[in-house]
């Protein structure tokens, strides 16, 4: 099954008549870790911003997009599978970054994985408290 990407403007994101979902601990996790990715990729290489910098911040955008999509539908299970494919993807990216030594320190990777990491035992735990109440 095929994730499809959409996209309204920068976000995203219609507001109108959606679930709120500012109060989820992934949304929260997830919008600080795209803020920390825009930070870090200025700092990267010409090289490295506009290809390996330009998949991490599509990627992170793309999470926060899925995480309120999620919380809006009815029928979630679909979502989240997708929300877990793209941050599997996303710590794949930035693994790259690191062999290619796009980071500025290693600091910067280390949150970087741990968020990701953070977000994808998240999304899991959402996918199985899905399943349990089925």
């Amino acid at each position: 099954m095929a994730c499809t990407r959409w996209t309204v403007g920068y976000l995203g994101i219609w507001l109108f008549g959606m679930a709120q979902y500012e109060h989820l601990p992934i949304y929260k996790k997830a919008y600080d870790m795209t803020i920390y990715i825009e930070n870090i990729v200025r700092g990267f290489s010409r090289y490295h911003k506009y290809t390996l910098g330009t998949d991490l911040r599509n990627l992170s955008r793309e999470i926060v997009r899925l995480i309120i999509r999620a919380n809006s539908e009815r029928e979630r299970l679909s979502t989240l599978h997708c929300l877990r494919d793209t941050i599997e993807e996303l710590k794949v990216v930035l693994r790259i970054c690191k062999e290619v030594k796009a980071f500025k320190n290693f600091q910067s990777f280390t949150h970087s994985i741990e968020a990701a990491i953070s977000l994808s035992r998240q999304s899991e735990g959402w996918i199985k408290s899905i399943r349990g109440n089925k």
